[in-house]
């Protein structure tokens, strides 16, 4: 796994680079970091998890790992790594930890930790909890007796955060007919609910969780298969989360999809229009198309664009007082509502929109007129993706297609901070040219680099 934390939490195949034993040594170790951060003072860290199989087994390294060092664990069960964060700074707890890899196949897991705020784990500590784990940088001490940390379970957690989702917005759903995709995740425990308490005509699929097929051929990384019922079904939306529900991808009435980029943009002009958009800003990352920023311009708006990750999204949201930023992957966080993106907060967001002007979804969706973009990921060796920016031939093939595009497209590469992958994304007025370019790029790294 090479150092623990990417830029989503330590994440990696369960059982054999996410270990019982390297769970337990992280939640050894944050106990120590948390116990430090408050003054000696018992820690209390509640712990949520996705659907996967792996779950409960990492579930019970890390409750061993943080009740030996003196912490107490509180187990939310399934949930949505929203729910983490917000049952954390409700209940006052010291941390919050949510066990997902997100969008990823079912083999991997992850261990993403909240701090008190609710906001994910600053990087000061991070760096301490991992120089812990692997540099042995500090010794932790054994308590014994009535100092051994305690495990309670949070039994209404799943109530409790429906009806704060359900309570940032002011009209109800009746009339409104929705498909929703819970990618065998966590929306499977709480869409229904939630969706239910606000009068929504909804229907559900993949919410039949069995520990293998979270995100399998569903979800808001398969997003056709609910274009296909939202299109043959009549549905006014549809709405498609990942593995932890933290990101959502929508559909239109015409199955047509929505993706952040222009969730960002129909939820900023509502905002705006109605006076709650701070700063007259929106955040978004480098990848956010180049349809958007000129959206941002047309309106007199301020487009601030962050490094690719929802963690860094905040950052920029939080120096600079803004509410509203996000991903073109769906992770969009209202920060009035929620310290981190939310998928089942965003589509309810959306419904609440429509519901309130009384449009149709699709007459929103011509707000973007996006640039053609591409993105392709490949898969490469760990020490491919370590030496990707050294690669000579490499640089010189990106050097002279930037050039050949010049001011009329941009192309990054990157690599992954979750997975083993080099992306190549190329956006222009051409889109047979970016197609080309990426092509040509793509090939460049599995010759060089896989």
């Amino acid at each position: 796994m090479g150092r623990l934390f990417g830029t989503d939490g330590a994440r990696g195949v369960a059982n054999t680079e996410l270990t019982c034993e390297l769970a337990m040594q992280i939640g050894r170790a944050a106990a120590l970091v948390l116990s430090e951060n408050n003054g000696g003072r018992r820690p209390v860290v509640m712990i949520g998890k996705d659907t996967r199989a792996s779950g409960a087994m990492l579930e019970g390294a890390l409750i061993a790992g943080l009740c030996s060092v003196g912490a107490d664990a509180v187990l939310l069960g399934v949930v949505p790594t929203p729910a983490v964060a917000c049952m954390v700074t409700a209940h006052h707890a010291d941390a919050g930890i949510m066990i997902s890899a997100s969008h990823n196949p079912c083999e991997y897991n992850g261990i993403k930790i909240f701090a008190s705020t609710g906001y994910k784990l600053p990087d000061a500590m991070e760096a301490k909890i991992e120089a812990i784990v692997l540099d042995n940088a500090e010794e932790i001490p054994a308590p014994t007796g009535g100092e051994i940390g305690r495990v309670t379970v949070k039994e209404d957690t799943v109530e409790e955060y429906i009806e704060h989702v359900a309570s940032t917005i002011d009209v109800r759903l009746d009339g409104l007919r929705i498909a929703l995709d819970c990618a065998n995740g966590s929306a499977s425990a709480t869409a229904e609910k939630l969706f239910t308490r606000l009068g929504a005509d909804f229907d559900i699929f993949c919410s039949d969780p069995d520990g293998v097929n979270i995100n399998e051929n569903c979800g808001s990384t398969h997003i056709g298969n609910l274009q296909k019922i939202v299109r043959e079904g009549g549905y006014d939306a549809g709405f498609a989360f990942d593995g932890d529900a933290d990101r959502c991808l929508a559909v239109d009435d015409k199955g047509d999809l929505v993706d952040g980029d222009y969730i960002l943009a129909l939820t900023a002009e509502d905002m705006k229009e109605r006076g709650t958009l701070r700063g007259n800003a929106v955040v978004g990352t480098i990848l956010t198309n180049m349809g958007f920023h000129k959206f941002c311009r047309d309106r007199e708006m301020s487009f601030v664009a962050a490094k690719v990750g929802d963690r860094y999204v905040l950052e920029e949201m939080l120096k600079n007082g803004y509410n509203l930023g996000g991903e073109q992957s769906g992770h969009v966080i209202f920060l009035d509502y929620c310290t981190t993106g939310d998928g089942q907060l965003t589509a309810v967001q959306i419904c609440g929109l429509l519901s309130r002007s009384g449009k149709k979804f699709s007459e929103f969706t011509d707000l973007v007129k996006p640039y053609p973009q591409t993105m392709i990921n490949i898969k490469v060796t760990p020490e491919g993706k370590k030496s990707w920016k050294s690669c000579e031939p490499l640089d010189k093939a990106i050097k002279a297609a930037e050039s050949e595009l010049g001011d009329t497209g941009r192309i990054i590469v990157r690599e992954s901070g979750t997975e083993p992958l080099i992306r190549v994304m190329t956006e222009g007025e051409n889109e047979q040219q970016i197609l080309r370019i990426a092509d040509e790029l793509a090939d460049m790294v599995r010759e060089h680099l896989s």
